[in-house]
């Protein structure tokens, strides 16, 4: 479930010192927004259609957990190298 903010007044970037993952989408670095009377959400800075966390509580996790990008084995190779 997503969630568009249409009536984003204004933002909060999260500090470099806090760990949180890029956009798995974009690349771009999260925003905490408020929703309202809800709460707030992590969300992408570049695009309200990418992921967003549910509002309430700031879920740098949630964010954290939706925006892994988990590796195939078709990602590496697997031929065997050899030195000469």
């Amino acid at each position: 479930m997503c969630f568009v903010i249409r009536d984003m007044r204004g933002y909060v970037n999260i500090p470099g010192t806090i760990f949180c993952k890029l956009c798995k989408e974009c690349g771009a670095r999260p925003v905490i927004a408020k929703v309202g009377d809800i709460g707030y959400v992590v969300k992408c800075s570049k695009n309200d259609h990418h992921y967003q966390t549910m509002p309430g509580l700031i879920d740098i996790e949630d964010w954290n957990r939706h925006n892994t990008i988990t590796s195939a084995s078709i990602d590496f190779n697997r031929s065997p190298l050899m030195a000469w």
